[in-house]
């Protein structure tokens, strides 16, 4: 059975991490501080226990993928999440993402359309510290109409469309942040939805997810 441990060493490592990430630019203080005070290695294969802190993606289950700590604290900087938003996560995998929401102190709604990914979840290590992450099963251009609207909706996977549903569940004022389809990379966009229903882009930097996918995966 895995043991759980965050030794010295792994508080250095993360330590370490947390200072690149400052030197690549991320300058948000509340993100920084909530990825120090998370152990990354209790989401992944001990088999990865030594180098969980290198600022790099590793796989997790069913060809999934744990993102680059980089992209987790930028789309959480661009999310600008603020205590007890209410916050949509489309793509939950490893669960640490959305750690790093609820860390902030947001409500996360969350969801896996891998059924093997999502019954891993049932296992999740931090499930009393975080009992602000609610998991659900489904799929993620549907997103929750049932919870809507939310404040915020991060995607973490690579959207081939802005998904119309989601934009529909998004309260005015309210931020998304969404990695597009742009020629084999991702462009990351984030929108901001107006009081008549459409939403006005930011674009920034390019990167590389795993593609987002309709339906469920049983």
């Amino acid at each position: 059975m895995r043991q759980y441990e965050d030794s010295w060493q792994h508080k250095g490592l993360r330590k370490k991490l947390i200072d690149q990430l400052r030197e690549k630019g991320i300058t948000d203080e509340a993100v920084l501080e909530a990825m120090n005070n998370i152990p990354r290695h209790y989401f992944l294969d001990s088999a990865f226990d030594k180098i969980a802190y290198e600022d790099r993606a590793f796989p997790i289950a069913e060809g999934q993928t744990i993102s680059q700590p980089y992209t987790v604290a930028y789309q959480t900087q661009l999310l600008r999440v603020k205590k007890s938003d209410k916050v949509l996560e489309i793509g939950t995998g490893s669960v640490y993402q959305a750690t790093v929401l609820a860390e902030l102190g947001a409500r996360v709604f969350t969801i896996e359309r891998q059924k093997k990914l999502y019954d891993l979840q049932k296992n999740y290590y931090f499930k009393s510290k975080y009992p602000n992450i609610r998991f659900f099963f489904g799929d993620g251009f549907e997103g929750l109409p049932a919870f809507a609207p939310f404040d915020r909706i991060i995607i973490t996977a690579a959207a081939p469309v802005i998904p119309p549903k989601l934009l529909e569940q998004l309260k005015p004022g309210g931020l998304m942040v969404i990695p597009l389809d742009h020629g084999g990379l991702q462009r990351m966009l984030r929108l901001t939805k107006q009081e008549d229903g459409t939403a006005t882009e930011e674009a920034f930097d390019l990167f590389s997810f795993v593609p987002m996918l309709t339906g469920k995966n049983r």
